[in-house]
């Protein structure tokens, strides 16, 4: 089992950055592909980017493809998602999930995410 805490959300201009941080618990980071998604209010939540467990294999949703970049330290058990060029249709609670597996590549489906953080709030103003 592994516990994921979300930080670096925040309000922000459009334009600009911030970077997501997920803090995983235990020792077998490694074992888990990882994955960020969000959740805007009256809408599903939506993937946004996930990892494989070796971070060589990422994948993106094409709204964020370009601007948002995913990166994992397996030292630190800790999964980053880089934010650039921010929306306002960008504003949406984050989280990040966690997918023990042993394929490489990540999954893009919610369903596929055994564990989640609690997310944490992202609001870009215009």
């Amino acid at each position: 089992q592994v516990q994921l805490v979300e930080s670096g959300g925040g309000l922000v201009q459009a334009g600009g950055s911030l970077r997501l941080s997920c803090a995983a618990s235990g020792r077998t980071f490694s074992s888990y592909s990882m994955g960020w998604f969000r959740q805007a209010p009256g809408k599903e939540r939506e993937f946004v980017a996930s990892i494989g467990r070796t971070g060589g294999s990422t994948y993106y949703a094409d709204s964020v493809k370009g601007r948002f970049t995913i990166s994992r330290d397996n030292a630190k058990n800790t999964a980053y998602l880089q934010m650039n060029s921010l929306k306002p249709e960008d504003t949406a609670v984050y989280y990040c999930a966690a997918d023990q597996t042993l394929l490489l590549r990540p999954s893009v489906e919610t369903g596929k995410y055994d564990y989640w953080g609690q997310g944490t709030q992202v609001t870009v103003s215009s």
